[in-house]
């Protein structure tokens, strides 16, 4: 039998504004959660975010900050969305019709 795992490492990954990315790679300890990765970013102190009122999944599905990581896994803060992207392909195809 191998060594057992007593840390894990994560990505959490945050997009401050369009075309930004910032991402940065954590070692927790093993059963840690989504909202451990968020406070050891230091992301949500730095932009101003409330942990309970922000939106963040791993992997791209929205998930509670209770949510036990695996190793490997990637923690997204997702920010609220500007424009409705329906409204946004209408804007982009209009504009492109034009030129």
């Amino acid at each position: 039998m191998g060594p057992v795992e007593v840390h894990l490492q994560v990505e959490v990954a945050f997009s401050p504004a369009a075309r930004q990315v910032r991402s940065a790679q954590l070692v927790l300890p093993v059963g840690s959660t989504v909202g451990d990765a968020l406070r050891a970013s230091g992301w949500a102190t730095a932009y101003g975010l409330s942990l309970e009122s922000m939106s963040c999944g791993v992997w791209g599905k929205v998930q509670p900050l209770d949510k036990v990581l695996r190793d490997g896994d990637r923690v997204e803060i997702y920010r609220p969305l500007t424009v409705d992207p329906k409204e946004a392909r209408r804007l982009r195809y209009k504009k492109q019709r034009k030129a």
